[in-house]
């Protein structure tokens, strides 16, 4: 019944995205801060203590909750449950107004708006730089967003479902990203400085577990882009001492839509100004530069990859209920 809870999430998410600020967000950032304040001392020990209270507490409630409708109520509140806790997770809207405004910026040639949006977005200084740079930008913060609060959810939420865990895998790998952000940011920010050991630990534990989402990610985009380039650049990637999980899925999505991206290893500094469709060697093709009319073919990837996301686990949910 997995594609129900996913289906009827998605819907809902479409319906009434989240606003910044709401008070479930709030609740959990108040939650990490407790564990921060609490248990981060400095020491490894201590580190992964704060980390799995702060991840596991939640992902525990969520399965706690679901177990007792299932087990005192009924099947249909379980479901109702996790498309509840996966609305929440995902987060399809909470970044698509950004792309939408910065891609409205650009269409009307006001470069020096999708920067400050872009900077806005990403909550960083941007300094000046070309066209071809910021849609590349723009479409690779896109990308692992949509990774992030989409595809990876739903990755982690269809593998312990199939165990009977219901949306303790929403929970727990949202959360595993979203305390290496907060973490990061407040001991950057030196609000609540964070120790170096709870910060690597973090690191470590969102490593692995985004490790299977990414390749997941980078599968469906083949899937449903250009499934050659995609898997060539994912090889030739994989190759490389620096690769990394972020890496892996921007050298897949420029190799599905055949765009030269520098997010994964190359430097942005090759992203110059040229005559119109220039070819950049990224390590695997010449490619070109990212160009406007790009922004529309990423979309099309992404919404893609969500229905052939929807439409196999109907068909697993199909298969399950005749088997």
């Amino acid at each position: 019944m997995s594609f129900i809870s996913v289906l009827f999430a998605l819907l809902l998410e479409q319906a009434k995205p989240l606003a910044r600020g709401n008070p479930i967000h709030a609740a959990m950032r108040a939650w990490v801060r407790w564990c921060t304040l609490n248990f981060d001392v400095g020491k490894p020990l201590h580190g992964w203590l704060a980390w799995g209270l702060a991840v596991g507490g939640p992902a525990l409630v969520a399965f706690a909750v679901y177990w007792l409708l299932g087990a005192y109520v009924g099947w249909s509140l379980d479901l109702l449950w996790s498309a509840l806790v996966l609305y929440t997770a995902l987060g399809f809207r909470q970044f698509s107004s950004h792309f939408t405004q910065i891609r409205d910026a650009l269409a009307d040639d006001d470069d020096s708006r999708a920067i400050r949006l872009l900077a806005n977005w990403q909550q960083i200084e941007v300094r000046e730089m070309s066209r071809s740079t910021i849609l590349g930008k723009v479409i690779e913060f896109s990308v692992l967003a949509a990774h992030r609060h989409v595809f990876g959810v739903l990755a982690w939420f269809s593998v312990l479902a199939a165990f009977g865990l219901g949306p303790t895998g929403a929970v727990l790998y949202r959360l595993s990203e979203f305390v290496v952000r907060y973490w990061q940011h407040q001991s950057n920010s030196h609000y609540q400085p964070v120790s170096a050991a709870l910060q690597g630990n973090a690191q470590r534990a969102w490593f692995l577990l985004d490790w299977l989402p990414v390749r997941a990610t980078a599968i469906g985009f083949a899937v449903m882009g250009n499934f050659e380039e995609a898997i060539d650049g994912w090889r030739r990637y994989a190759l490389r001492t620096d690769a990394n999980n972020d890496g892996l899925v921007l050298a897949a999505t420029a190799g599905a839509v055949n765009i030269h991206l520098s997010g994964f290893g190359v430097p942005s500094e090759r992203d110059v100004p040229n005559p119109p469709g220039p070819l950049v060697d990224d390590g695997s093709a010449l490619r070109p530069l990212p160009e406007l009319p790009h922004l529309a073919v990423v979309v099309g990837l992404v919404w893609r990859t969500v229905v052939m996301w929807i439409v196999l686990l109907a068909l697993l949910t199909l298969a399950r209920l005749l088997g």
